[in-house]
């Protein structure tokens, strides 16, 4: 097991990159219209979806290359929060029966990200070195 341990720092990175490429699926579908998703058509950008979007696409592309990680892991954690009591959970309680999960995870992956940092392979990184 500790032989795994020294990788620690990388698998931090890797798990904010993919997690950040992810989230960027859902802001670039929202504001950007790609790739197409039929629920996320037509979404005006002074609306919650709209709003949802911008900070998926600004976050996602500032936390995919490790730029203000903790800060921007905060809000994105909040976001999710949010999404899931706005959308999910008046629904149901139990995430599975309500499509929640999603953004059950990564409100908690985005959490720990707030806590641990981007790792070493991020701006936030880079620049510390300075």
């Amino acid at each position: 097991m500790d032989s795994l341990q020294r990788y620690t720092p990388q698998a931090l990175s890797i798990l904010r990159i993919v997690a950040a490429l992810l989230l960027l699926q859902f802001g670039c579908a929202k504001i950007l219209g790609f790739p197409v998703v039929p629920a996320f058509q037509g979404v005006k950008l002074a609306s919650l979806y709209g709003a949802a979007g911008s900070i998926e696409l600004i976050g996602g592309f500032l936390l995919l290359i490790g730029l203000f990680t903790r800060p921007v892991a905060f809000i994105l954690s909040g976001e999710m929060a949010a999404a899931y009591f706005l959308g999910h959970f008046p629904k149901g309680f139990i995430p599975l029966v309500t499509g929640g999960n999603e953004a059950v995870i990564y409100c908690f992956v985005f959490l720990y990200i707030f806590f641990a940092g981007g790792g070493p392979w991020s701006v936030d990184a880079m620049r510390e070195r300075r």
